[in-house]
């Protein structure tokens, strides 16, 4: 069993994770308390990942970050190579391929919190911003969690996007689920079972981590 395409694919996890933070929390606070009519639009949008299959979406992804697109120019330009084939494309596609694993669970979180306590905060004066950091966000940290987790999860079995835009480069863009596919491949089964074992075990821990926060089992032993 390798350990490089299990740190490579713990890493564009935890990236993945991380950037859908910065950009999922906004999107889900704008989908939870705007009343703009056609918000349905945006929300249909962000849950396609949900519904295409990765093949089409890596497909559109590898087409979006091809030297020929205005963003793959422009990365070339910046940076003296091509978006495709590379982790940094991979990246830009698991953000993608993740964004309503984070998006959704951020955005009940927030649609969870008593609207009267948002209100209390603004007639005293507080910012929306200063509101949102000290009432609906904390109230809604669990929430936030589950959506965190989810993507890092979801991340880490990533197979069809995976191959359409990052390939199979060792070290570069070959993640776990490639890895057990080439093993199998090669009739190499005892080092794809291995490797499966440890991303199964990883991610039931993962899942387990979700339920236990959506089920507050430490209430059962409160903290002193």
């Amino acid at each position: 069993m390798s350990w490089e395409p299990i740190i490579l694919t713990l890493r564009l996890a935890g990236l993945t994770a991380a950037i859908l933070v910065v950009v999922g929390v906004p999107i889900a606070y704008w989908l939870t308390y705007s009343r703009w009519r056609w918000k349905f639009l945006v929300e249909a949008v962000v849950a396609l990942p949900l519904v295409l299959p990765p093949t089409v979406l890596g497909f559109y992804v590898l087409v979006a970050v091809s030297p020929r697109s205005p963003l793959g120019q422009m990365y070339q330009t910046l940076t003296g190579h091509s978006l495709a084939f590379t982790f940094e494309g991979l990246l830009f596609a698991s953000v993608l391929y993740s964004l309503p694993f984070a998006v959704q669970p951020f955005t009940s979180a927030f649609g969870a919190v008593d609207p009267k306590l948002v209100e209390a905060s603004w007639t005293l004066g507080v910012s929306r911003l200063k509101t949102f950091l000290r009432v609906t966000l904390p109230l809604s940290a669990a929430g936030v969690v589950t959506g965190v987790v989810l993507s890092f999860a979801h991340t880490l079995g990533e197979f069809g996007v995976v191959l359409m835009v990052g390939g199979n480069i060792p070290g570069v863009t070959r993640t776990v689920s490639i890895d057990i596919y080439d093993e199998v491949q090669a009739l190499n089964y005892p080092a794809a079972a291995q490797t499966a074992l440890v991303l199964l075990l990883f991610s039931f821990v993962i899942l387990s981590v979700v339920y236990a926060l959506n089920r507050r089992v430490w209430a059962v032993w409160p903290m002193r």
